[in-house]
């Protein structure tokens, strides 16, 4: 399994006893819906490391107990302890409406109710206090605020986001 072919869900963030049992903060809205898995991906050095859930405790909100098949110490758990947990992407749960993961609009057509089509949108960039659509123009780079009342419309069939920016927002970039 290839990290590009999952999603990140949480961390092991320290052990829970004498057993090897590991407690994992779940990076995640609805960890109920993560809490009877059986199975996860460690990420250990360069390798996501499939591990069997023999038991699963759900506590503190997003706070995940985990008794992984085959750590059964203190010193097996320090072993995954810090270990980024990974899942395949099918076990995302389908999001409709203006709802999307930032992964699977990737490529999608972006166009603007006033401006009309606008490029493909390349990647998002989370790390600002606004999260943004990175837009291919023909070669420029353009940034479109991911602001829910922006986002008129994803077609997810036609591979094609629809906002409505601020005018003049898109030819601050062209010009």
């Amino acid at each position: 399994m290839r990290k590009e072919d999952c999603f990140y869900l949480g961390k092991i963030v320290r052990k829970h006893s004498f057993k090897g049992e590991v407690v994992v903060k779940l990076d995640t809205d609805e960890p109920e819906l993560y809490q009877n898995l059986e199975s996860i991906f460690v990420a250990l050095g360069n390798d996501l490391v499939p591990f069997f859930i023999e038991k699963s405790l759900l506590q503190k909100g997003n706070q995940l107990r985990l008794k992984l098949e085959d750590i059964s110490s203190e010193e097996e758990a320090n072993e995954v302890l810090g270990g980024e947990i990974y899942m395949p992407l099918e076990f995302l749960p389908k999001l409709t409406g203006n709802k999307f993961y930032y992964h699977e609009i990737i490529n999608f057509d972006i166009e603007d109710v006033n401006f009309g089509y606008v490029g493909v949108i390349t990647g998002v960039n989370d790390t600002t206090a606004q999260a943004l659509f990175e837009v291919n123009a023909n070669g420029t780079t353009i940034f479109i605020p991911m602001i829910d009342h922006f986002i008129k419309k994803v077609d997810r069939d036609n591979n094609k986001i629809i906002v409505e920016t601020p005018e003049g927002l898109i030819d601050l970039y062209l010009a």
